[in-house]
């Protein structure tokens, strides 16, 4: 039998849609894994983000996706941590110029990062502490070993600190990019590129967590 038939495939969803975050995530996973997307396996649901943490907000959407279509998954969230605002926007970045608009309780509508990053620069002023950090927690849930296994979840996390500019600058990314540069850079994530951010970053370092422990559980 042929090395390759011996090192099937693992198949894998990634719940979500984004692009972005599926390339990047399945460069760093690499050979041996085939990383599906939401729609890959169907799903056109808005998947539940009502927590309170970027934690509970991983293990939300990623329980969803298991419960309903009962296939190893897993499900990230992020948040840009800013020291002077407290660590906002934190678990609410995604959707943070709209909750402005509609207020705090009420459900926000998009997200729109050009809004997003206008809210942020416009609440930091001229603030001289721009200290800030982007945190992503990806939460793995796999069908358990035996036929009576309760399914298993594993919480990762990746952190890349640095600051908020005062202006955007740069073209490339998403999100908060134009805005965050990261420790030991002169540039944003806008202006670093994708290969630079794809291994430095936040999703990258969670990411490579997974990585490591999917291939040692995938390893014979």
């Amino acid at each position: 039998m042929s090395k390759l038939s011996i090192n099937k495939l693992m198949k894998i969803v990634f719940a979500t849609n984004n692009q972005h975050k599926l390339s990047e995530v399945r460069d760093i996973l690499g050979d041996g894994f085939e990383v599906l997307s939401l729609s890959d396996i169907g799903c056109d649901k808005d998947l539940p983000e009502t927590g309170n943490t970027l934690e509970e907000n991983a293990v939300q959407k990623a329980q969803y996706i298991f419960n309903h279509y009962h296939i190893d998954v897993f499900a990230d969230d992020t948040g840009l941590e800013v020291e002077a605002l407290n660590g906002a926007p934190g678990v609410y970045s995604a959707r943070y110029a709209s909750m402005e608009q509609a207020g705090s309780t009420a459900t926000p509508l998009s997200h729109d990062s050009e809004a997003n990053m206008s809210r942020l620069l416009r609440e930091l002023g001229e603030n001289n502490n721009r200290r800030a950090r982007f945190r992503t927690v990806i939460a793995l849930i796999q069908k358990g070993g035996g036929q009576n296994c309760a399914p298993k979840t594993n919480l990762f996390q990746g952190i890349v600190n640095g600051e908020i500019t005062r202006e955007k600058s740069g073209a490339e990314g998403f999100g908060y990019d134009p805005v965050f540069r990261p420790d030991g850079y002169d540039k944003t994530f806008a202006e670093l590129g994708t290969e630079i951010k794809n291994h430095i970053s936040h999703r990258a370092r969670a990411t490579q967590q997974l990585a490591d422990y999917l291939h040692k559980r995938k390893s014979p």
